[in-house]
């Protein structure tokens, strides 16, 4: 038997839980610029550490109801087909060995969730966590949206667009 480290989050008032080699860094919410004619799901992109990323609003995409913003939401930094993406969760708050006997099929149907988005549900001693596989909460469209998203911000010369010079001017503030 082995265990994986898991960093769990919320998302309104359920756990859940995904692999913590999924996730490259935890981050407080920063300044999103929206951005027109993409998914609703898309909420727009931010600059972090030097880099333009999308932000995937995690509950949008994942047809759960709307919450507010609070001082506990975080974006997830995830390596998604070799482009960082920042996914939007009500909190991230903790990380805990979860042994391989424990982690049972995702169910084929949990109401009001895409369950191809799931690995698996644990079984933890006092509650269920619902795992989440990163990398399949977009399809192939939906990456290539968000890589030309990321790709349209940036000019032929590596140079920052107009929206990202704005960015760049509002995080500085």
């Amino acid at each position: 038997m082995s265990t994986e480290k898991y960093i769990v989050f919320q998302l309104n008032d359920q756990e859940y839980g995904t692999s913590i080699e999924q996730i490259v860094s935890i981050e407080r919410l920063l300044k999103v610029v929206s951005l027109p004619k993409v998914s609703d799901f898309i909420e727009g992109i931010t600059k972090l550490r030097g880099d333009v990323i999308p932000v995937i609003d995690l509950k949008k995409r994942m047809d759960l109801p709307h919450s507010e913003e609070t001082d506990q939401s975080r974006m997830l930094v995830s390596n998604v087909d070799d482009l960082s993406v920042g996914f939007l969760v009500d909190a991230a708050s903790d990380v805990i060995d979860i042994d391989d006997s424990m982690i049972e099929p995702a169910p084929t149907t949990i109401k009001g969730i895409d369950v191809n988005f799931l690995s698996g549900v644990a079984k933890l001693e006092d509650r269920l966590l619902l795992l989440v596989d990163l990398s399949y909460v977009l399809n192939y469209e939906e990456i290539t949206e968000v890589k030309q998203v990321v790709e349209d911000e940036v000019n032929e010369d590596g140079q920052a667009s107009d929206l990202e010079e704005d960015i760049l001017a509002e995080t500085e503030e």
